[in-house]
């Protein structure tokens, strides 16, 4: 990554090349302008680089005039649940989600406890690029008061979701990977909660990734098998900030992500508080909506982001939704994604099917995704897309996000990176050929448009 990266809801980049002290402290500045009154909650995940972070980002926001609750380690879902147990204006997570040790990033969240949407995100980032940071003088400097415990009122919502008791009577043996990153603060705590045997992989939160940390079936090869090894009945796989959780069942087969929030969805459907309108992506796969028509329930797509779902979870008065990268949205809990309401949910599911999350996953519409990419610059993409469009009219078209065409049984998704001149093609069919089938059917289009044919 050549350049700081700018997004939505916050930035990320090299820590010591791309962001630095004076990064942070000016962009602090500018969220701290746009923000409400009130004290804004700073938290970081496990990265090594954290601690340097968050030393510069709380004498920014000081410097600014606001008062600074610092909760130290805690997951990104926890600090949107700090967010409104302490009436904030906002709050940062220092964190770089999945990226390798390098780098580092802020991820801003507003006063309702969610990430800041795109018009949010759009101000605070010119305001960044734009503006002079204004400090205040001697005597208005903001004060710094350290929680003491950052993560009960988080796990008190999480445990109100389930059924405790029926959860404890079956006494799971569990594994938590949380890789050295902020997970295993909540996590141990939620599994003694819930009467949980436990073994917890990488629980110091320094930042030292035992395994490349986003949680794919290739990076965790070797948790798999301690899983098997360790005769768990299930595996629980956080990436650093513990806002997405990858599952391994007890053979030590890797389940994944999307089928976290599928499974979690089909426990929603199950309970009447919150068997209602669900939301998910573009990208996510078709399991959920699959389960939804089943139910007789309305599932409605986003575009993809965690903004987006919960704009639109808020919009069509949704009881469940998330994102099929392994992040479960409860808005009993909080409307952002969360590693821990998917552990405690899947597990309650375990409980009351008494089947094992294997065979709870083998009863899910199957459905095969397919990803790959082909380079494009920015100014030729409306004319890939058209030509994809036409290509195919044969689909339902949707450009909330990029193009995606929709068949009874398929889709494809074509959208534009933010970071690389390159576009991404995912397609998701009953058959894993016919979703790589559609793939290079668009990759052909690509090509043609490219060469000027």
């Amino acid at each position: 990554m050549s350049k700081l990266i700018i997004s939505v809801s916050g930035l990320r980049g090299i820590v010591g090349e791309t962001l630095d002290p004076l990064v942070v402290a000016r962009y602090a500045a500018a969220f701290s302008a746009h923000a409400g009154p009130g004290p804004l909650i700073v938290a970081r995940d496990g990265r090594a680089t954290g601690p340097v972070l968050r030393d510069a980002l709380t004498a920014a926001l000081r410097a600014t005039g606001r008062d600074v609750l610092d909760a130290d380690v805690a997951a990104t879902p926890t600090v949107g649940v700090l967010v409104r147990q302490h009436k904030a204006a906002g709050a940062v997570q220092i964190s770089a989600s999945h990226n390798p040790p390098p780098y580092n990033g802020m991820k801003l969240f507003g006063a309702d406890g969610r990430v800041l949407d795109a018009k949010q995100g759009a101000a605070i980032r010119d305001a960044y690029q734009n503006d002079f940071p204004k400090w205040v003088s001697h005597d208005q400097l903001g004060t710094l008061t350290r929680l003491e415990d950052p993560h009960s009122e988080h796990l008190r919502k999480v445990l109100e979701t389930v059924d405790v008791a029926a959860i404890r009577s079956r006494a799971f043996r569990v594994l938590l990977d949380s890789n050295h990153g902020a997970g295993a603060l909540l996590g141990r705590r939620l599994l003694e909660s819930l009467g949980c045997e436990f073994v917890i992989m990488g629980e110091t939160p320094d930042g030292q990734f035992e395994h490349t940390p986003e949680p794919t079936a290739v990076n965790l090869k070797g948790i798999a098998e301690k899983v098997r090894d360790s005769n768990c009945d299930i595996g629980f796989c956080q990436d650093p900030d513990a806002d997405r959780l990858a599952l391994i069942d007890s053979e030590g087969n890797y389940i994944g992500e999307e089928y976290t929030l599928t499974l979690c969805i089909l426990r929603a459907l199950q309970d009447e508080a919150t068997r209602g309108p669900m939301v998910i992506n573009c990208a996510t796969s078709a399991m959920s909506e699959a389960l939804g028509r089943q139910a007789g329930i309305s599932v409605y797509r986003s575009a993809v982001g965690e903004a987006n779902v919960a704009d639109l979870m808020i919009e069509k008065q949704a009881t469940y939704g998330g994102e099929g990268n392994g992040g479960p949205i409860d808005p009993r809990v909080g409307y952002v994604r969360d590693s821990f309401v998917g552990m405690a949910q899947i597990l309650d599911l375990m409980q009351s099917s008494g089947q094992s999350v294997a065979d709870i996953a083998a009863t899910i519409p199957a459905f095969a995704i397919h990803k790959t990419t082909a380079t494009v610059d920015s100014d030729q993409l409306p004319a890939v897309l058209d030509a994809i469009a036409e290509s195919m009219s044969d689909a339902t078209q949707d450009r909330q996000d990029g193009l995606r065409l929709a068949w009874d049984d398929a889709w494809l998704l074509v959208r534009g990176s933010n970071t690389e001149p390159i576009i991404r093609l995912i397609a998701e069919a009953p058959q894993a050929r016919l979703a790589e089938a559609l793939c290079e059917r668009a990759a052909e289009i690509v090509t043609q448009v490219i060469q000027g044919k």
